[in-house]
């Protein structure tokens, strides 16, 4: 007869688990010496068993085989990253062509291009995105055009109050002009008497004293000679 199929699950029995672990340790050892042998293979094997005690084999050295382990896991590691990296990058590629395929139709549509797919209701719903859209432009245009109004309005304000500023400074400077030329000037006096009768030159006003005075030179008169010849005569007369 032959051997029935053992079940595998953990063996119950103490003394029989520890007889199996041993049997089976034996065996896992020497298939692993011999596939070292064998096939030229660099083997590494570690056991540990339920009450922690080691055994091992390798067919170099241990810490040679957990080295190749290490080194070889990482280099695996990195290519499934970088092919895993790739296949997403394509999943992304693909995902964002699709909408933008999407998005292009629809801006077609929304031009008035390539309606001939369309029924009744999805003209509809066409209609009912480009009325929102004409009344989402207008709010914003007339927003616009409403804070335009304000700010115009704001510097007419400004301008308003730096001309009536401006005027005001007027006022005071033709004031102080006024009170300047009273003091150059002077006033009248209460007898009706103006102070400018006293300028020379025969000015009456103050506005005359502002006139440009025009001066002509004269030629010098010639002195006559004759009068002393004449009075030496009329002496000589006398005395005869």
């Amino acid at each position: 007869m032959g051997r029935g199929k053992i079940v595998i699950r953990r063996i119950d029995n103490s003394t029989s688990r520890q007889v199996t672990f041993s049997k089976r340790r034996n065996g896992l050892l020497k298939k692993a010496k011999e596939l070292a042998i064998l096939c030229d293979a660099e083997v590494g094997l570690m056991i540990f068993s339920s009450t922690g005690k080691l055994y091992d084999f390798a067919s170099t050295s241990m810490k040679s085989v957990i080295d190749r382990y290490n080194k070889a896991k990482e280099e695996h590691q990195q290519m499934l990253n970088s092919t895993s990296e790739v296949k997403f990058w394509q999943r992304e590629a693909a995902s964002l062509r699709q909408q933008l395929q999407h998005l292009q139709e629809n801006h077609r549509q929304l031009m008035g291009e390539e309606l001939s797919g369309l029924n009744v209701k999805d003209l509809q719903n066409l209609e009912n995105q480009l009325e929102m859209s004409l009344r989402g432009v207008r709010m914003k245009k007339d927003q616009l055009l409403t804070d335009e109004i304000q700010e115009l309005n704001r510097k007419g304000n400004l301008i308003h109050q730096e001309n009536m500023e401006l005027y005001k400074k007027v006022n005071i400077i033709r004031q102080e002009n006024m009170e300047l030329y009273k003091k150059v000037y002077g006033t009248r006096d209460p007898s009706g008497a103006n102070r400018n009768s006293f300028l020379p030159n025969g000015f009456s006003s103050a506005e005359d004293a502002h006139a440009p005075v025009h001066l002509q030179l004269s030629q010098p008169q010639q002195q006559n000679h004759e009068t002393p010849t004449r009075v030496m005569k009329l002496g000589r007369l006398q005395l005869q």
